[in-house]
């Protein structure tokens, strides 16, 4: 079966289907077109909001979590390597190797593994990534972790074999893993910085919305800083929680806040200040560091300019834990918002590179889904399980742009998102040359008769 290039779904409605990649096909162009400005539609509403997973961030040096990352393992690996003591290596990557093993129901070596990633690419896509789903395998080792009562323990498994877990080496694996993961997020990668060209377009497009309307929301459960670098890189002001100038504090009040400056005029009027988007970290990020909460700092968080992995980082790691950790300050306070701002009368929420694996995210998602005027775009390559159960509902609120071309980050920023300043100019034109046409045959028609 050929795969899907283009494909995009408008409710109950099949708006385009195609597997050809044919940059001459008008039709397709008059498709896209027309696409453009129906988001253009949605963006001139009053409550706009994004949703980024993982998938927005792949292009620059992202991970995707279904299965262990081939860099993360590499990482483990040659960390293992260094600590490895005559033939036998750490206990730790031994007990990675044997859970991975029981999960995949695939047998799995240390000894294989590392001859195995020697020798690959692990930019290459047909490279073998051991199929287990990363927040899957977390879970497993944190419920392993917290079943055991001494510091052994042996699971009996229905192949009549047997799993040794050792408790120092297991919660040794667990850091290792949530460690290198947050190390692989200092993005973009070496070689891939021009990838960072693709947010700064997003977020030059998202600013052409019309100054009347609220402020943009980014909501991101990314932790890395690729929206900030690009704002940066953009002279854009980011709303994001914090405020101070040599140590930043959260203060979440900071959202309500606005900007304006004076009109150069007598009237007293003000305008609107024209660059500035609200950004949520819903799961933390990079750049977020505790510290005692005290009067200055009440809920003991700040975001300092280094992204260097540093003690007391704040995020929340894709792990059982999460659930709970999402209720806690300050993130029930950031969900809180990210609820309140999509079920708005007249809100659209775009769903970028995120695979619906977040349980406490989909509730929200699904409680604006009961909002009438709520409408949700999904922009998704390959689209799993749960949006192919949203398409089956055939809900006119609900879009899904999917397709290896249109449902890439990259590909939906190029292709569907417009710039609403430049369809206004183009719409300028039309009306103008029309005008022009009009007053042409008004004179021909006048002239004809004095003849």
């Amino acid at each position: 079966m050929a795969e899907v290039l283009y494909r995009i779904l408008l409710g109950s409605k099949e708006f385009v289907k195609q597997c050809e990649d044919n940059i001459d096909d008008e039709l397709l162009k008059k498709k896209l077109e027309e696409m453009r400005i129906r988001i253009g539609t949605l963006l001139k509403t009053d409550n706009v909001s994004f949703l980024f997973g993982a998938g927005a961030s792949i292009p620059a040096g992202g991970v995707s979590l279904k299965n262990i990352p081939l860099k993360l393992e590499k990482l483990l690996v040659d960390k293992a390597l260094q600590e490895q003591k005559d033939t036998r290596p750490p206990m730790w990557i031994e007990v990675f190797y044997d859970t991975t093993s029981v999960i995949a129901k695939r047998s799995f070596s240390f000894e294989e593994r590392s001859l195995y990633l020697k020798d690959i690419d692990l930019e290459d896509t047909k490279s073998e990534s051991i199929p287990v789903n990363l927040e899957d395998y977390l879970s497993h080792l944190y419920m392993w972790l917290e079943g055991m009562k001494g510091n052994q323990t042996i699971h009996y498994l229905s192949d009549d074999k047997s799993l040794t877990l050792v408790r120092n080496a297991l919660d040794r694996l667990i850091k290792e893993i949530t460690g290198t993961l947050i190390s692989l997020l200092h993005l973009p990668l070496e070689g891939k910085q021009h990838e960072l060209n693709v947010h700064r377009k997003f977020i030059k497009k998202v600013l052409t919305r019309p100054l009347n309307l609220r402020r943009t929301n980014i909501f991101t459960l990314n932790y890395d800083t690729l929206i900030e670098q690009a704002a940066d890189a953009e002279g854009v002001l980011l709303v994001d929680g914090f405020v101070g100038t040599l140590r930043r504090v959260f203060r979440p009040e900071s959202y309500d806040v606005d900007f304006y400056f004076p009109a150069q005029t007598t009237e007293g009027h003000v305008h609107r200040f024209d660059r500035a988007l609200h950004l949520y970290k819903l799961h933390g990020s990079l750049s977020w560091r505790s510290s005692t909460a005290e009067w200055e700092n009440p809920y003991g968080l700040y975001s300092t300019i280094s992204d260097e992995n540093q003690p007391g980082q704040v995020v929340i790691y894709p792990s059982p834990l999460k659930y709970g950790q999402a209720l806690s300050l300050p993130y029930s306070e950031l969900f809180r918002r990210f609820g309140n701002a999509i079920v708005q009368p007249q809100s659209v929420l775009f769903a970028i590179g995120y695979g619906f694996g977040d349980e406490h995210v989909n509730a929200i998602i699904r409680q604006a889904l009961a909002v009438p005027s709520f409408t949700l775009v999904v922009i998704d390559p390959y689209p799993n399980d749960f949006v192919k159960k949203l398409e089956s509902l055939k809900d006119e609120r609900i879009w899904t742009i999917i397709g290896s071309k249109l449902g890439r980050f990259d590909g939906f920023v190029d292709h569907l998102l417009p710039d609403l300043r430049d369809e206004e100019i183009e719409r300028r034109v039309i009306r103008t040359y029309n005008e022009l046409i009009k007053q042409d045959d008004s004179k021909e028609g006048s002239s004809d008769g004095d003849k």
